[in-house]
């Protein structure tokens, strides 16, 4: 697959407003305007949360050579939710994630983002443009270039080598720069080379090149990983102040770190949900003590 969008009509999502039509030179999978029921317009390229929840998975089956990765799984995240997923190794966690930024395509099942955009008809790319970032465990930051031009670099702009060989930041641009190295905390490090960061540094750099992007959701894969106590400390304090404005939705092994963060907590296990709720509720569950946190 090449790197350039594959954009098809949808079907809504069985939850979305009716009254939609597609129009094909719109963005990724959105609907053109039309009225929807209880007078709603539907804007094109917007991701309609009108039912509250952003993301939704159902049924969603995956299988690696007889191996059922994902069995049926069924999951629904609210907009601006912080919500954590937990569970064993080889319980389905990365190949969720995979799925639901298209580096996985489904053997069956739904996913959708807001109510009309349907992710299993797009690639990678057009996935990323419509708003969905991810994380993954190791840092990859440009570690010659300095901290504020690895933020330059995320910015959403046109990547080709004319364009960006031409580019030069505009006011727009450098306050939001300015605004993620705040959200970061490392203002003080943004014209020194990233590769003088910290693990923990490193770790928020990305997750500040997430942020320049502008996305809605953010997945991130055991952010807190080889992070010291202060930095882990910190990391669930810029967590918590990015919930509302993005939907977060966190793989991590650190329980401690979880507690601190979570609302919702999702378990997942072999490939399913195994118990959903707050933190207290899974605790408690001896479905979950039995499979994951009693060993």
């Amino acid at each position: 697959m090449n790197g350039t969008p594959q954009y098809a009509p949808v079907v809504a999502h069985p939850y979305a407003l009716t009254g939609t039509e597609y129009d094909p030179g719109r963005a990724a999978g959105s609907v053109a305007g039309g009225d929807a029921s209880y007078g709603r317009v539907v804007v094109p390229g917007e991701v309609d949360v009108s039912h509250g929840a952003i993301l939704y998975l159902e049924g969603v089956t995956v299988s690696f050579d007889g191996f059922r990765a994902l069995n049926d799984l069924n999951l629904s995240v609210d907009d601006g939710e912080l919500r954590c997923i937990i569970g064993p190794n080889g319980a389905g966690k990365t190949t969720m994630m995979d799925v639901i930024t298209g580096k996985t395509r489904p053997d069956a099942g739904t996913v959708y983002f807001g109510q009309t955009i349907d992710l299993t008809r797009l690639n990678e790319v057009a996935i990323a443009h419509a708003g969905i970032g991810r994380k993954f465990q190791k840092p990859t930051v440009f570690e010659n270039l300095t901290v504020f031009e690895n933020l330059e670099l995320a910015l959403k702009a046109d990547k080709r080598a004319r364009a960006s060989l031409l580019a030069k930041l505009d006011g727009e641009q450098r306050d939001r720069i300015d605004a993620v190295l705040a959200t970061i905390k490392l203002a003080d490090a943004a014209h020194g080379p990233a590769g003088r960061l910290s693990h923990g540094q490193k770790q928020w750099l990305e997750i500040g090149m997430l942020l320049a992007q502008e996305p809605r959701v953010l997945l991130l894969d055991e952010p807190v990983a080889g992070m010291t106590d202060q930095e882990t400390a910190e990391t669930a304090e810029l967590f918590l102040s990015l919930k509302g404005k993005h939907t977060l939705i966190v793989v991590e092994q650190d329980m401690d770190f979880i507690n601190t963060i979570a609302g919702t907590v999702t378990v997942l296990h072999e490939g399913h949900v195994l118990a959903e709720g707050d933190m207290a509720t899974v605790q408690n569950d001896p479905r979950v003590v039995e499979v994951y946190l009693g060993r």
